[in-house]
């Protein structure tokens, strides 16, 4: 969501389509939406499965963000995500529909909402709920501070939502385990990551230099067909690698 004279002029939706459609891993999904938002002038995306109502920690149900990996710590850190009025809509419907940060703010009754995204930028949006040919349910998010998304945009992106999420389900279903390929040291450090520990205290505890906790986690990710740490430790914990 930027300003007009920003906005890019979309492709046809057909075009897009056959983009999604030719896309292998989920970094082809990172980069196809890292593209979108650029011609819908939006300055984020976020695809994750439905969290329960129970649910702690939105980094475990992410599938693909460009969200910064701060912000999401931060989000899980304050334990947002039971009391999130967006997640709740979505858990009570199944149409897409838009947001404004203030709007937020005002269904919690404090400032955190604010306070957190604001500094990225990230004023107001749009969901999309989705699901997959299993079934499963999630969510296609985009903000920016831009205008809010007209009427043909909201069609459009809701259409896109539908495919990306159905195609991140198809990668999912063809990626073999990762169990044997990934190193018993890889997935300590992912464990210690899942933990909210640094790569510093990492590095502590397993008596290993920063440099080295990092070079795990970077090929930890590679491995497991993610484009940073928080994504991996996503995939290894929906896998069963971690726990």
């Amino acid at each position: 969501m930027a300003h007009p004279e920003k906005f890019i002029q979309a492709e046809p939706v057909e075009d897009q389509l056959r983009e999604i459609g030719g896309l292998k891993t989920q970094f082809d999904v990172f980069r196809f939406m890292k593209g979108l938002i650029e011609i819908y002038g939006a300055r984020s995306f976020m695809v994750s499965n439905l969290p329960q109502a129970t649910s702690l920690s939105l980094s475990t149900h992410t599938v693909i963000t460009n969200w910064p990996a701060q912000l999401i710590t931060l989000f899980d850190k304050q334990e947002l995500l039971p009391t999130s009025p967006l997640f709740k809509k979505l858990r009570g419907s199944s149409l897409p529909f838009q947001f404004e940060l203030e709007s937020v703010n005002q269904e919690r009754g404090d400032d955190v909402s604010w306070r957190l995204f604001s500094p990225y930028g990230l004023m107001r949006g749009a969901y999309f709920p989705v699901h997959d040919s299993t079934g499963m349910r999630g969510a296609v998010s985009f903000a920016g501070d831009g205008p809010a998304f007209g009427m043909q945009q909201m069609m459009e992106l809701s259409f896109l939502s539908v495919h990306v999420y159905e195609k991140l389900g198809q990668i999912r279903s063809l990626t073999t385990r990762p169990a044997d390929t990934l190193t018993q040291r890889e997935l300590d450090c992912l464990h210690w990551t899942s933990a909210g520990k640094t790569s510093s205290e990492i590095a502590e505890i397993l008596g290993l230099s920063e440099h080295t906790v990092n070079h795990y986690l970077n090929r930890a990710a590679r491995k497991l067909d993610s484009v940073n740490r928080t994504q991996a430790v996503a995939t290894a914990l929906r896998t069963g690698l971690i726990n």
